[in-house]
């Protein structure tokens, strides 16, 4: 006879709170001066640019600065700094026997919470998610909710947004519930044949020694069934629940397959059903081997991965899934397969988005420890808010398979301490306890000293920061025999922009406050990528590397950082601001996507005035020889060779003269036979504008978004790669602008306003959809040039 069970009255609910009111002091109280917005909000975004706003007088420690200077742009010179005020109402059907959360992904910083006028929660930490019971201060109907935010002068070395730029939600939970991050998944054995499952639930509302029964299903990403356990026993105080399950030949989690599962956990109390708790999980194995690298399911693998800050780009910090699915598709099709969050806790949208489309993370919390890097940084709560801070992206990320190492810190200063170490087996620590399944690491730049003082020796795996010239003494002194570059390259460029000589430089600083696309630039601490892909294709204890950066930033102008206003983003990125990919990322594309012909040419061939002079011409190839024609005769066929690290992944002709006209690329394959061909031509006058979007059919979520490239191209339809000409986009139908960036490191315009210049001869425009479906009509236009017009869906 089956038993009859019955159902909770109030079940886990979770509300998104998205209208609220704004104001930029912490007058909660003030009934005039409110602004309403959509969170996820980011105060800041919306400018204007100012030299004063980050205006910053010191001397940047960690880079060897020991004279204080006047550091501009270093934050993005937005107006992130001050106060702000949120508040909303939220309508609750209190019930007696629920349990009611806040939950909140992300509030840059110093956040307090009053419900119905009672503080309920403070946080101080921007990046963390964190939850507050307010279960006593909410009553029935209407209930007022108040955030307070302060971000204090110089508690940032780059763009950190401001507000509540992540998701902000209420949980109603039954009286015996699973907690939020209440669960822990391992997969103790996978084999072929079968994997073993744990899973550990912590329940909350139990009587001490009270039975449970907790009945857990998991399902398949076609959800079917696969394993199914049911289980009674009494709980402990502050014992979770185990269960072990079985899947037959399971489907693994790589980033070429992303293969998920979840696992639905129902609590059944005396014949009652009390909660519903959903894990999503991948089955996928990960080791460390000495001597010979980074393992995952058992095969060797190393690390093509890129660091990337948490702001998107003209969005600011706010988050919003479909900009950062087009960040990875991005950098999914140039072959890249890890993320490093640099250097703070991510989006759980980012997380999410990597379990589904294939990128392996290195999940990294903070950028100081106990010794400031900055004057109002994270060291004024590391104390007391370390351990709390961890834990709770430990226990927020720790079933998330894409997750494959954590690390601890970056860059911090505490690595010079004598007494360092103890610090760093402290946070190691936690990561064990709290996740003994990853390996954790951490960015290091202080060299030789980390290797002498015991810092570096700590951690699972040894992650140096630039220091490639020190990977094989950290091989040979460290008792890992593992290396892993954690951050490197910083080379620095700007789309488009070519400066002559071309000739590897380091710390440049030109007078047009740019630098070359020729890739041959790099900061003083820093190297050419070329170093680094022959490094991880040498030493076979090097596990890898993640690129600094994926994206250019917000914030840290680099080298024009010292009194170089207006620069205030980074030139870091392989991709730029607006999302359009510099002349770099077909050299990565070409060495990291195996699966992918790439031929590209560099520079553009448009150099009015420059006729006869030396201009050199690069070929970024997955060929490995190419010969180049100008106007149809040969210059010559060039083979990739070991003689220097930059001819080994480059293909250069360094002493070709401009001739307007023709360039035309043949590529050769390992046999000797012509496997692909390109060309360029020299571009006429700008006669008409055009529109090319990343998608076309969006989803009427409201939230939807399409990457609008915006070009100029001539009579013959060749684009133009010199226009800077400003353009104006207008939205009509089932949509609306959202913003625009054009990539240009030094440019003032308001992302949110609808006109903006071309740099390089593009930008990119993006479009939000509406919550109803229907036709999105786009329109740009430029003065002396033919309008263009594009129709997307929404359905």
């Amino acid at each position: 006879m089956a038993t009859l069970l019955l159902f909770a009255q109030t079940p886990r609910t979770e509300q998104l709170i998205v209208d609220w009111e704004f104001r930029r002091d912490h007058a909660a109280e003030a009934t005039e001066g409110w602004q309403r917005v959509t969170v996820p909000h980011d105060w800041a975004i919306y400018g204007p640019f100012s030299r004063e706003n980050d205006l910053q007088t010191v001397a940047v420690v960690q880079n060897g600065e020991t004279v204080a200077t006047e550091k501009t742009g270093r934050t993005g010179g937005l107006p992130y700094v001050g106060k702000g005020c949120y508040r909303t109402t939220v309508a609750v059907d209190k019930k007696s026997d629920a349990r009611y959360r806040l939950l909140f992904d992300g509030a840059m910083s110093e956040a307090q919470i009053f419900v119905n006028g009672q503080q309920v929660c403070f946080w101080p930490y921007g990046y963390n998610s964190f939850s507050c019971d307010v279960t006593e201060s909410l009553r029935a109907g209407e209930n007022e909710v108040v955030v307070l935010l302060e971000n204090r002068p110089q508690s940032s070395r780059w763009y950190p947004g401001a507000g509540l730029y992540r998701k902000v939600r209420l949980l109603t939970l039954p009286a015996v519930h699973v907690p939020v991050w209440g669960t822990q998944i391992t997969t103790p054995y996978v084999g072929e044949d079968y994997a073993s499952v744990t899973l550990k639930t912590e329940i909350e509302g139990l009587a001490e020694k009270s039975a449970i029964t907790l009945r857990t299903v998991i399902r398949n990403a076609e959800g079917r069934k696969v394993a199914v356990k049911c289980d009674t026993r009494k709980l402990y105080y502050g014992m979770p629940f185990e269960q072990h399950l079985t899947i037959d030949r399971p489907a693994l989690w790589s980033p070429e397959e992303p293969n998920l599962y979840t696992a639905t956990t129902t609590l059944i109390s005396e014949g009652v059903e009390v909660d519903h708790y959903t894990t999503r999980f991948g089955v996928r194995t990960i080791e460390l081997r000495a001597d010979k690298g980074f393992f995952l399911n058992g095969k060797l693998r190393n690390i093509k991965g890129v660091c990337l800050h948490h702001d998107l780009g003209p969005l600011g910090a706010a988050v919003n899934k479909a900009a950062i699915r087009r960040q990875l598709t991005l950098l999914k099709e140039m072959g890249c397969d890890a993320i490093r969050t640099a250097h703070n806790m991510p989006a759980e949208e980012l997380v999410e988005l990597c379990d589904e489309m294939g990128f392996m993370m290195q999940l990294e919390p903070f950028d100081e420890w106990d010794v400031a890097k900055c004057e109002n940084g994270y060291h004024r709560y590391f104390e007391e808010w370390a351990e709390k801070d961890m834990v709770n992206m430990l226990r927020h990320y720790r079933n998330n398979a894409s997750v494959v190492m954590w690390s601890v810190g970056n860059e911090v200063p505490t690595q010079w301490k004598e007494s360092g170490y103890r610090v760093a087996r402290w946070l190691q620590d936690i990561c064990h306890r709290e996740d003994p399944t990853r390996p954790v690491t951490c960015g290091m730049d202080q060299f030789p000293t980390v290797l002498e003082n015991g810092f570096a020796a700590q951690f699972d795996i040894a992650g140096f920061n630039y220091r490639v010239h020190f990977y094989e003494q950290g091989y040979k002194t460290l008792p890992q025999n593992l290396i892993l570059g954690s951050e490197t390259t910083s080379t620095v460029s700007s789309r488009g922009v070519y400066h002559f000589p071309a000739e590897p430089l380091k710390g440049a600083i030109h007078p047009d406050h740019h630098s070359t696309s020729y890739d041959l630039e790099c900061c003083w601490w820093s190297n050419l990528p070329d170093e680094d892909f022959a490094a991880n294709e040498d030493y076979p204890w090097l596990i890898g590397q993640f690129v600094w950066t994926g994206f250019d930033y917000l914030g840290e102008p680099s080298p024009y950082d010292t009194d170089a206003w207006p620069n205030h983003s980074s030139m870091f990125g392989i991709i730029d601001l607006a999302s359009i990919p510099k002349d770099r990322y077909w050299l990565y594309r070409s060495i990291w996507n195996t699966e992918a012909e790439t031929l590209h040419i560099l520079p553009h061939w448009n150099w009015l005035g420059r006729e006869g002079e030396i201009t050199p011409i690069f070929v970024y190839t997955s060929y490995p020889e190419a010969e180049l024609f100008i106007n149809g005769k040969s210059q010559g066929r060039r083979a990739k060779s070991k003689a220097s690290n930059i001819e080994r992944y480059r293909l250069m002709w360094n002493e070709v003269r401009y001739e307007p006209g023709e360039v035309r690329v043949v590529a050769y394959d390992k046999e000797g036979k012509v496997a692909a061909e390109k060309r360029m031509v020299t571009a006429g006058k700008g006669y008409q504008l055009r529109i090319e979007a990343d998608r076309t059919l969006l989803d009427a979520s409201g939230e939807d978004l399409a990457y609008l490239t915006v070009s100029v191209v001539d009579r013959a339809g060749n684009p133009v790669p010199t226009e800077s000409r400003e353009v104006r986009v207008e939205v009509e139908g089932a949509g609306a602008f959202r913003a625009m960036a054009n990539g240009d490191p030094t440019s003032l315009e308001l992302f949110h306003e609808n006109a903006m210049h071309l740099f390089s001869g593009k930008l990119t425009a993006i479009v939000q959809s509406a919550d109803e479906a229907g036709e999105i009509t786009v329109t740009v236009r430029a003065k002396g040039l033919k309008p263009a017009t594009l129709t997307l869906q929404t359905k």
